[in-house]
């Protein structure tokens, strides 16, 4: 289990499964067209896109930015989320989008390689996970694809376009010459869409958007939102599904080597644990804790019970009574089985103990932590349930 402190929600905000794959999903080998000068022309736009994504989530990262200020807003109304935990989330979204890291991730997956946008791309944010288009977005537009985004109701998605266009207008002004190079974006035999816009957020409902006419399409969302999706294309347009997942701590006996590193480890995982309300695919839906270290696991339990304490004054729980009905009747239920570990008065957090034939609650901030023997009871506790795993 790693220290969650500097990991945590940075994986929460950006997961990495995401930027390891799209940059070389949203990009086409284009080998069998072979053309110097325009290799060079998507090169240059490369560059310029990545400089200019760079600069918007750079301005993104200040907290006292108005457009931020507006949609952190939003954004906690429409979640419920805590204040703090939708910065947190903004922040370690937007420190995650520099130029160093994109080139890093982009000559990863293409390298050298002369390849063309696949097209117009469209891409489907889930309920629950702050800003997840953001990064499959601009990995889109920096391969140089029409990109069309599902913006939730708090408009994040737009305001974080409305900054980007500003960039674009600023190197147009810096560098007159620049302006036509958008036009490179698609195949040159699909000069009807020359005038879309490079990019765009908008808001619908189920099936009010025909997506037939993208050429690839990436979403977030359950297994059936995602067949539906899929059902709905013409079998030879990209689809990139991000389903549902959990995601699973193990703590190894040689990392519990004094209290203090068990400190540690437990703040992360309380942080991973309350987070998001435990909805996202890196919260913390279960631990493992090996047996036989220098810490004893219920002496690591009562750390970690201290610990999610303190970061539940830190985040702030949702305040809805489904939440609050789930967490009484897990601590209720724990009670009657002789596995609770700790909760308190107003069932803010419930910690038991897990068992191998009980999957994971899925409730908001309810962890069942195991104690083991060795990694293979995690890794049987997982095929078990048949889960799929995150992280």
């Amino acid at each position: 289990m790693p220290d969650g402190d500097d990991v945590s929600c940075t994986r929460l905000a950006a997961p990495p499964s995401t930027s390891r794959t799209l940059s070389g999903a949203l990009a086409r080998d284009d080998r069998a067209f072979p053309s110097a000068s325009l290799a060079m022309t998507r090169a240059e736009e490369r560059s310029r896109s990545i400089f200019a994504c760079a600069r918007t989530a750079e301005r993104w990262c200040d907290a006292t930015f108005p457009p931020r200020v507006q949609a952190a807003q939003r954004i906690a109304e429409r979640t419920g989320y805590s204040a703090s935990a939708v910065e947190y989330a903004l922040d370690h979204l937007f420190k995650s989008i520099a130029v160093d890291a994109l080139e890093e991730t982009i000559e990863r997956e293409i390298g050298g390689q002369d390849v063309r946008p696949v097209g117009r791309v469209a891409i489907i944010s889930s309920r629950t996970t702050i800003g997840v288009a953001v990064v499959p977005a601009v990995f889109a537009i920096c391969a140089g694809n029409r990109v069309l985004v599902k913006d939730r109701e708090d408009h994040l998605i737009h305001s974080f376009f409305e900054t980007l266009k500003e960039e674009y207008a600023n190197d147009e002004r810096r560098f007159p010459r620049r302006r036509c190079v958008l036009c490179t974006s698609l195949p040159r035999d699909d000069k009807s869409r020359f005038d879309e816009p490079m990019f765009a957020a908008q808001t619908w409902d189920g099936a009010e958007q025909d997506l037939s006419d993208f050429d690839a399409v990436v979403a977030f969302g359950t297994e059936e939102s995602l067949q539906a999706i899929r059902a709905g294309l013409p079998p030879a347009t990209r689809f990139v599904p991000y389903g549902p997942a959990c995601s699973i701590g193990y703590v190894a006996r040689e990392a519990l080597e004094s209290e203090d590193a068990a400190r540690r480890i437990a703040r992360g995982a309380a942080r991973d644990l309350v987070l998001y309300e435990s909805e996202g695919c890196l919260s913390l839906h279960a631990l493992f804790v090996e047996d036989s270290g220098h810490v004893d696991p219920d002496i690591f339990a009562q750390i970690l019970a201290s610990s999610i304490g303190r970061a539940t004054l830190e985040f702030p729980v949702r305040q809805e009574p489904g939440d609050v009905a789930k967490r009484v009747s897990a601590r209720d239920l724990a009670l009657f089985r002789g596995t609770l570990l700790a909760s308190d008065a107003n069932a803010r957090y419930v910690l038991e103990r897990g068992c191998s034939e009980r999957p994971p609650a899925f409730s908001p901030r309810v962890l069942a932590m195991h104690v083991a023997q060795g990694p293979g009871e995690m890794t049987a506790y997982v095929r078990r349930h048949a889960l799929a795993v995150e992280a």
